[in-house]
């Protein structure tokens, strides 16, 4: 079963053009990813600093190894550096019935 998810995260002012481009070199990275079947990041028309992120992967073991690849950590590692959060918010997503 697929596994879906949302992340969200508010980027701090200053960090706009960083994190725009850690976001997207990570969306290369993701969508390269065998499990991976889709990654979609947007920003708030209303405020480009709020960032969310429709994530698609094939099951469990494609998440698992999403979140274990080496550059995910590196990303994550630096986004916690420019956001506002902690980290990203996560809200898991399943299918209507």
């Amino acid at each position: 079963m697929a596994k879906t998810l949302y992340a969200e995260f508010t980027v701090k002012p200053g960090s706009e053009d960083r994190v725009a481009g850690m976001m997207r070199e990570l969306t290369e990275r993701v969508r390269e990813e065998p499990g991976n079947q889709l990654f979609l990041p947007y920003t708030r028309e209303s405020n480009p600093r709020e960032y969310f992120v429709f994530e698609v992967y094939r099951d469990d073991e494609a998440f698992r190894e999403h979140i274990t690849a080496d550059y995910g950590a590196v990303f994550n590692a630096e986004l916690a550096e420019h956001i506002e959060e902690d980290g990203s918010v996560l809200t898991w997503l399943q299918p209507l019935a």
